[in-house]
């Protein structure tokens, strides 16, 4: 009686802990929801003007709406698309008021002709960016053969003279051509919570079906013997 007892003490406890997790994972996913939709809100709100000294954490997809000239040149940033296979982004130094900032333009397919900026006056809607696509896996940007693996803005502001500042284009009121704009949007943010908790609550049903089973050897001997 003593190890039965032992026994169900030690199953319950393991499955308050894993009920536990899986119910904090599904509190992180609530968090996380609606960090993701407060996200989303700000991306898809009316553009702006260009900040005068725009701020990473305060201005981060920040929308906005600037007027100027592409200016000469191009950075090519692989990357693959879903159902499309490899590519580039496209970033232009884009002139605007007497500054210079970066542009990504959107995806071409690797092999395509590299379609030029439109000329001109352009308006430009998209949202401020400092991405974060470098990892410990990814390789050094071949500067010199133009080829990047990440969009590193310091790294590319000094190839143009540009600020350390880039826009991601959803709209050109020029059309630019081939170019498929990748407007930022959540897609990229991790949300694994909802996984998580399903596997703690899978492990605490595994348990609990466990604790079952092996309470039933631990009886049934007793109850052969009476």
């Amino acid at each position: 009686m003593t190890r039965t007892v032992l026994f169900l003490l030690f199953g319950l406890a393991g499955i308050a802990v894993l009920i536990s997790l899986g119910v904090w994972q599904m509190q992180r996913l609530a968090w996380k929801e609606g960090v993701l939709a407060e996200i989303n809100t700000r991306i898809a709100a009316p553009p702006v003007a260009l900040p005068a000294s725009p701020d990473p954490e305060v201005d981060k997809y920040l929308p906005v709406e600037m007027t100027g000239q592409f200016g000469a040149g191009v950075l090519r940033v692989l990357v693959s698309q879903k159902r499309v296979g490899a590519g580039y982004r496209l970033i232009t130094p884009f002139e605007v008021e007497g500054r210079t900032v970066l542009v990504d333009r959107g995806f071409v397919r690797v092999g395509a002709e590299m379609p030029p900026a439109p000329a001109g006056q352009v308006t430009v809607t998209g949202n401020l960016h400092w991405p974060d696509d470098r990892n410990s896996s990814t390789p050094d940007n071949d500067v010199d053969g133009n080829t990047w693996f990440a969009r590193d803005i310091d790294q590319m502001s000094d190839v143009f003279g540009a600020e350390p500042l880039l826009v991601v284009a959803r709209d050109l009121s020029q059309s630019g051509g081939s170019v498929t704009p990748l407007p930022v949007d959540t897609s990229a943010i991790p949300n694994d919570h909802l996984q998580y908790a399903v596997t703690w609550f899978g492990l605490a049903t595994v348990w609990a079906v466990m604790m079952g089973y092996f309470l039933f050897r631990l009886r049934k001997p007793a109850q052969g013997h009476a």
